[in-house]
């Protein structure tokens, strides 16, 4: 009796596309812990973030004398 072609043999592993995303679900897991831990998390773009107060919001900026001399 012959052995059975190759290619009718059926395919039991995980499919490529469940491979490559998959690795791609990790990479950026570990990339948003890698960026949480060094401090560039999304805290920074929100009030009350861990950034001091820019000089903007103290009033230093705008405390120019009116008709000051050259």
């Amino acid at each position: 009796m012959a052995d059975p072609a190759p290619d009718t043999a059926e395919d039991t592993g995980t499919p490529r596309w469940v491979k490559v995303s998959g690795t791609i679900v990790i990479v950026l897991a570990l990339l948003m812990i890698v960026m949480l831990l060094s401090g560039h998390g999304p805290g920074r773009h929100m009030p009350g973030g861990h950034l001091p107060p820019s000089s903007a919001t103290e009033g230093t900026a705008g405390d120019h004398t009116p008709g000051g001399g050259l």
